[in-house]
């Protein structure tokens, strides 16, 4: 087997990083399966956000796993923290992305497993089991939708362009700003969506099948895989002012380097590309 460009850790099993995460995704996968035809407890746990009885169970079978595998790395999760996603090894997870989608039976979401060192992230994986669709990528690697490489669309006219957001969470402005930001360039577009799950949304534009996806403000679980995914199809992904995400991005935009120039260009006098609550990691308030 060739050498990886990129060494990632390997699991007290012998496999390493980027194999144990797309194990990982596969088994909580049947419990997201098992769960689905199935009623849910459902509650609030914030504006306009929820989370399931299946979400944390799924969540701790991901970190018991993860745990038995790389005993020495931190864990970071939508449900239950955790370990600062930005110092050492540390793993990156959410247990439904698209929980509003899977709570109501809307079959449109998924698993996302993400390994950072120091806040870089090196692998990720995000897995729709409905759909049985694996992206995944590592550091170097490529990026693969299951076992085919994949790459962003070629598109550089911005008049075919497919867009892909969805509503923030938290303060209504985010909302409004984003569908003001739309309103204001719908006529150039070939079209828009919104599909409830921003990790699937990203991962749809590293295979391609849209063209740009932008967003008020993410979790780091929402789009740790998302970023190497961009990355290693040959993408961009930037914050609003055009610098390269992180985990702790203030906006996202994911798109070909053709299309994110034209659309830094169209939006740059909109109140949607100016400075957002949080522009830093907010451990660090």
């Amino acid at each position: 087997m060739a050498k990886r460009k990129f060494q990632l850790p390997v699991a007290v099993s012998g496999k390493d990083a980027w194999e144990v995460a797309r194990e990982i995704s596969l088994s909580a996968g049947e419990i997201l399966l098992d769960w689905w035809p199935k009623s849910k407890e459902i509650s609030d746990k914030g504006q306009n956000d929820i989370v399931t009885n299946v979400d944390r169970e799924c969540e701790a079978h991901i970190r018991a796993t993860l745990a038995s595998h790389f005993p020495e790395h931190g864990i970071f999760g939508e449900e239950e923290k955790g370990d600062d996603p930005t110092t050492g090894w540390t793993w990156i997870i959410d247990p439904i992305d698209g929980t509003q989608n899977y709570a109501w039976g809307i079959p449109c979401f998924s698993i996302v497993i993400a390994l950072a060192k120091d806040g870089e992230v090196v692998a990720g994986v995000n897995f729709d089991p409905i759909n049985r669709e694996m992206f995944h990528a590592a550091r170097g690697e490529g990026a693969f939708l299951n076992d085919k490489k994949i790459q962003v669309s070629e598109i550089s006219n911005f008049e075919d362009v497919i867009m892909v957001t969805d509503p923030a969470y938290g303060p209504v402005a985010g909302t409004t700003d984003t569908l003001q930001m739309l309103r204001k360039i719908w006529p150039s577009l070939k079209t828009a969506r919104m599909i409830g799950s921003s990790a699937l949304s990203i991962s749809y534009v590293a295979a391609g099948r849209m063209d740009i996806f932008v967003h008020h403000r993410l979790q780091p679980y929402d789009q740790a895989a998302g970023i190497i995914l961009m990355e290693e199809a040959g993408g961009v992904i930037t914050d609003r002012q055009g610098n390269r995400a992180q985990l702790y991005s203030d906006g996202l935009i994911a798109s070909s380097s053709i299309v994110h120039q034209q659309f830094m260009e169209r939006t740059k006098h909109l109140q949607w590309r100016k400075p957002s609550s949080r522009s830093v990691n907010p451990r660090e308030r």
